[in-house]
C-alpha cells in the first residue's frame, strides 16, 4: 500500500477540539487521550484506561443519554478494531449526535508499533459505510478536520472519519489516571452528583 499518512496527530486533534463550548469527548486508550490531553485538559474530556475496544460504545451510551450536546470519540485505529462489531450497534442506533474520528497510522501505537489491520488494507470509513453510517470521511488534509469540526458541532448526522495520521510517536502527556476522578468531574461537569 502507498504512504496516506499525512496528518500530524496533535495538529489534527487541536483543530478538532479548537472552540468546543460543552463538547463531550471520549478518548481511546493510549495516544488519543495523550493527543486530547496536549490539546488542553477539559473536565468534558473522559479519558479511557485499561478499557481497549470501548471508546466507541462508551460514545454511543453519551450520545443517546445527552442528545443535545455533540459527542465526539477520538480513538486509534487499533483501538477502534478491537471494538469492530461496534460499528454495527452504533449505526442501527444511529445517533446524530456523535462523531468517531478514527486516528488512523495503521499501527498498534501502545503495543509496538506494528502494523494494524488498517496498514494491510482495512478501512474503517468503509466499514462504517457498509454498517450503513449517514456519512463517512477520510481525511488528509488540515481543511478536511476543519470541515469535520463543523460536523461535529452541527449534530446532524452520525458521522465516522478516518484521519489519516503519520505513524509517530510524540512525548506523551498524560491526563489524570484516577478513574473515579474522571468519571466524577466529568459527572459534576453534566450537573449530575458525584457518585
Amino acid at each position: 500500500m502507498g504512504e496516506v499518512t499525512v496528518l500530524d496527530r496533535r495538529a489534527a486533534v487541536a483543530t478538532l477540539l479548537e472552540g468546543r463550548r460543552d463538547m463531550l469527548v471520549v478518548t481511546g486508550l493510549g495516544s488519543a487521550s495523550y493527543d486530547v490531553m496536549a490539546a488542553g485538559d477539559h473536565a468534558m474530556n473522559y479519558y479511557l484506561w485499561a478499557a481497549m475496544g470501548s471508546a466507541m460504545t462508551v460514545g454511543l451510551g453519551l450520545a443517546m443519554t445527552q442528545p443535545d450536546k455533540s459527542v465526539l470519540v477520538i480513538t486509534g485505529d487499533g483501538e477502534a478494531l478491537m471494538g469492530f462489531g461496534a460499528l454495527a450497534t452504533i449505526a442501527v442506533k444511529a445517533p446524530r449526535n456523535l462523531t468517531i474520528a478514527v486516528l488512523d497510522n495503521g499501527h498498534f501505537g501502545e503495543t509496538g508499533m506494528q502494523e494494524s489491520h488498517a496498514a494491510r488494507g482495512i478501512e474503517l470509513d468503509r466499514v462504517a459505510e457498509a454498517c450503513t453510517f449517514p456519512r463517512t470521511l477520510r481525511i488528509t488534509t488540515m481543511e478536511e478536520v476543519e470541515v469535520l469540526r463543523g460536523h461535529v458541532a452541527a449534530r446532524d448526522a452520525l458521522t465516522l472519519a478516518s484521519v489519516k495520521i503519520r505513524a509517530d510517536n510524540p512525548p506523551r502527556v498524560l491526563p489524570p489516571r484516577d478513574g473515579p476522578y474522571i468519571k466524577n468531574r466529568f459527572r459534576e461537569a453534566l450537573g449530575f452528583s458525584p457518585i
